[in-house]
């Protein structure tokens, strides 16, 4: 029987993450840009405090660095961070990276201006816990962009039977859908925790590359993917 959600994966590619040999890791790298389309007309990186939670092996990051923000980075695979760490060395970005886990952010209260969650609250095990630390490091008037994958028949089918089994577009077992987010529960959650402004839309597949390996970008529909923000 598959094991879901197995988050093993990220410690075992970890030596892949930057050298482009796996289709899976080139996905996600193909993920940041489209990200940051949507994320850059909400946050003037500049010197902003940041947090990527859930950063992997350093790909968004990276990219935030370059934009100009002072980011700390964590991640619970161990194999990860120290990838993230040698390739940011080398790369001359000054990125303060962590092992540790959303549940519980070793992080002084209200000291971000933005967190970043993405690929990540579909896999956690504690999702109030999570959205209890996020709002606790995040200074008054602070933002929380996240993207996610929505609770449907749809992103099932999409996601795990056609992305894992099919098209094998990531390792088999990397999600559980039972721990898929519908929209309006995470909506409930971040109400209730004080978050204002909240905004959703969709976000998927828009094209191939030249490697044939997919591009992503905003969709008229949240029923696989959703990307947003919260103040």
């Amino acid at each position: 029987m598959t094991l879901r959600n197995d988050l093993t994966i990220y410690d075992r590619y970890a030596k892949h993450w930057w050298d482009g040999s796996q289709r899976w890791l080139r996905t996600l790298q193909n993920l940041v840009p489209a990200r940051l389309k949507y994320f850059d007309a909400i946050v003037d990186w500049k010197g902003k405090t940041v947090l990527d939670l859930g950063c992997g092996g350093g790909f968004m990051a990276e990219a935030l660095a370059m934009r100009g923000a002072i980011v700390t980075a964590i991640d619970p695979a161990a194999g990860a961070i120290d990838i993230a760490k040698r390739h940011a060395a080398e790369q001359g970005h000054a990125i303060r990276y962590f092992v540790g886990s959303g549940e519980s952010l070793a992080l002084d209260d209200q000291c971000m201006d933005c967190v970043v969650c993405v690929d990540v609250l579909e896999h956690v095990s504690d999702l109030g816990r999570v959205l209890d630390e996020v709002r606790r490091v995040l200074k008054p008037g602070g933002v929380f962009l996240f993207d996610t994958i929505n609770r449907t028949l749809f992103a099932t089918l999409a996601v795990v039977h056609f992305g894992e089994t099919v098209l094998r577009l990531l390792p088999k077992g990397t999600h559980d859908p039972a721990m898929f987010i519908k929209p309006r529960h995470l909506n409930a959650l971040l109400t209730s925790r004080g978050f204002e402004d909240i905004k959703m839309t969709g976000f998927g597949p828009r094209g191939i590359d030249r490697r044939f390996d997919i591009t992503f970008g905003r969709v008229p529909m949240l029923s696989v993917m959703y990307i947003g923000y919260a103040r």
